[in-house]
């Protein structure tokens, strides 16, 4: 070990002589660089290595990268980079390469690296093992590089490893399309130059000819191969097409997808669903677009055309899903003020006994009945009196109405539901907010603080701290928040609440800042890594003391425990370099 260590530190003379010799560093600094790299260097090659010294070797040497830059802009030299930066960025991600290896699944060590590589243009290639991070990869080396085959690559190779993954197809795709426009632009601006383009044209036609076969096969894998998304889910293919749709040169690509997916994936709602709403955006005659009665005309003939497809979708598909699309598309329309007395006259057209209460609230709704709507809102609470979906859309559909036997049905809700359930809460909140007195709604919020159920009680301190700076403004807030900063169960939105609204007051106070932050920390310090990095993002801006950031660093080294002290490190690392 000791004999790899030396050679390390005799590789590093160089660079160091250099550094000196050009006036950068002194030699007391370098002998200092050299006691420190050694000591480093001698932790990444013990038998058992820890994380945390790869992380604080790269940080090392990160420092010693920022140092040398600041001191070449102040003294104005800036000769000898590949004698000096070079050899320390290649140092860098040999050891990001390493740490990496080791730990595949650490997401924020790729991050790290990814952020490094691109703050200082390393041309070093990644290939993580994170779906997410095969793409950020991929997508680097598309628009930092321009290397639209590498991107591939890493694309192909991202799909042996996650053959099931839809992202990673969508981005591929979306890549594929980029590099297809790019070519098309490059062709057009050596068109526009007016050169002579015999020898040039005859290449990017080559050229061109070759990735429009490659991009055919790829399209042809994604409706032949993939078996999995494109016979299945309609959903994946329709995303396919709203990528196709960017672009302007993929008409007959998007007739291909459009046709496979009338083929081949009809019986799923989605597909009938989307399909009518495309009559919306159906090409008009420009004529007609030119007075208001022509537009007006025009819109109904659309909708006209979206009832049409939706018709032969329900009686292909003659499932709940199928009437949910339609009957929320007939009152989407209606809210827009449609003229299309088919949609207005729906609910007396098609007979609705076989399908549940909501498909009838809908269209009730949609045809403005609201006698009948509130009727069937009560009687679809009564009869499932132990639905808290049920109680939650039949309160909402007589709170749309206005209905004056709201506050007396929530009361009922909670006796013939288990009042720990929080959407009904919510709900209650929502109402009495919109409806009822301060007072009367300070009972309510009051009400729901005292409940045992800790996912209620902590959600009403967070409502309940927000609707007293809307009502009752700054002091208020403080006010509130003081009776409730000891009353456990606490979330951290409760304090980040009281944080920003702080931020938003004319002359924030830093020192109630921190005594916020300290009593989240009281609560959250062991686990949450994102907290302590808040607090020092606080220290770093306008209203705090940067020299306090070490103390808050060393007590997050203290407190974390676990797998957050590793997050904690790693995020630290990027905002110390400037990507967090």
């Amino acid at each position: 070990m000791a004999e790899i260590v030396q050679q390390r530190i005799e590789d590093r003379i160089p660079e160091l002589e250099q550094l000196e010799r050009v006036g950068l560093f002194t030699k007391k600094e370098v002998k200092s660089i050299i006691k420190r790299a050694t000591a480093l260097e001698y932790k990444l090659h013990r038998l058992i290595v820890n994380k945390e010294d790869f992380i604080a070797y790269v940080q090392y040497e990160i420092n010693i990268l920022e140092l040398v830059k600041k001191r070449r802009a102040h003294i104005h030299y800036q000769f000898k980079i590949e004698e000096i930066e070079f050899p320390i960025i290649h140092r860098i991600n040999s050891v990001f390469r390493r740490a990496t290896k080791k730990w595949k699944d650490d997401v924020q060590l790729w991050l790290s690296h990814v952020a490094f590589c691109k703050k200082w243009v390393c041309n070093d290639r990644l290939s993580p093992t994170k779906t997410t991070l095969w793409i950020m990869a991929a997508k680097s080396e598309l628009e930092d590089r321009s290397s639209s085959e590498s991107a591939r690559h890493l694309f192909l190779r991202a799909l042996r490893f996650h053959p099931n993954n839809k992202k990673v197809y969508q981005e591929y795709f979306r890549m594929e399309l980029l590099h297809c426009e790019k070519l098309r632009k490059q062709k057009a601006e050596l068109e526009k130059a007016e050169m002579d383009l015999v020898s040039v044209s005859q290449i990017e036609n080559k050229l061109w000819e070759t990735h429009v076969q490659k991009h055919s096969l790829y399209i042809q894998y994604n409706f032949n191969i993939c078996v999995t998304f494109c016979l299945t889910e309609a959903e994946f293919v329709i995303s396919l097409l709203n990528i196709a749709a960017i672009f302007d040169f993929t008409k007959e690509l998007q007739d291909l997808i459009l046709q496979d997916l009338q083929a081949n994936h009809t019986e799923d709602s989605l597909t009938w669903d989307f399909m009518a709403k495309r009559e919306l955006e159906a090409p008009s005659a420009g004529e007609e677009l030119q007075t208001a009665k022509g537009r007006a005309s025009d819109i109904s003939r659309r909708e006209e055309r979206c009832c049409q497809v939706y018709e032969e979708g329900v009686k292909s598909l003659n499932t709940e899903p199928m009437w949910t699309c339609y009957a929320g598309f007939c009152l989407e329309r209606l809210k827009r003020k449609t003229n299309v007395q088919e949609l207005k006259e729906k609910g007396n057209l098609v007979d609705f006994t076989s399908y549940d209460f909501l498909i009838k609230l809908q269209i009730l709704l949609s045809s403005g009945d609201a006698e009948g709507a509130a009727s069937v809102a009560m009687v679809a609470a009564q009869r499932y009196s132990q639905s808290v979906s049920m109680w939650s859309l039949s309160l909402q559909t007589l709170m749309q109405l206005g209905s004056g036997e709201v506050g007396r049905l929530f009361q009922e809700a909670l006796t013939h539901i288990n009042p720990k359930v929080l959407p009904l809460w919510q709900l209650q909140v929502q109402w009495s907010v919109a409806n009822q007195s301060p007072d009367e709604t300070e009972v309510v919020f009051k009400r729901g603080l005292l409940s045992a159920v800790p996912a209620v009680a902590m959600e009403m301190k967070e409502s309940y701290l927000d609707w007293s700076y809307s009502t009752g403004g700054y002091k208020k807030a403080r006010k509130t928040f003081t009776s409730l900063q000891e009353n456990r169960p606490l979330s951290k939105a409760f304090f980040n609440t009281m944080i920003e609204i702080e931020k938003q007051q004319e002359t924030p106070k830093m020192n109630y800042l921190r005594d916020y932050y300290e009593r989240a920390l009281q609560e959250f310090g062991t686990s949450d890594d994102d907290l302590w990095l808040q607090y020092i993002q606080e220290e770093l801006g306008p209203l705090g003391q940067p020299e306090n950031c070490g103390k808050v660093h060393w007590r997050a080294m203290k407190f974390l425990e676990g797998e957050s002290v590793e997050r904690f490190t790693s995020k630290y690392t990027l905002l110390q370099t400037g990507h967090l």
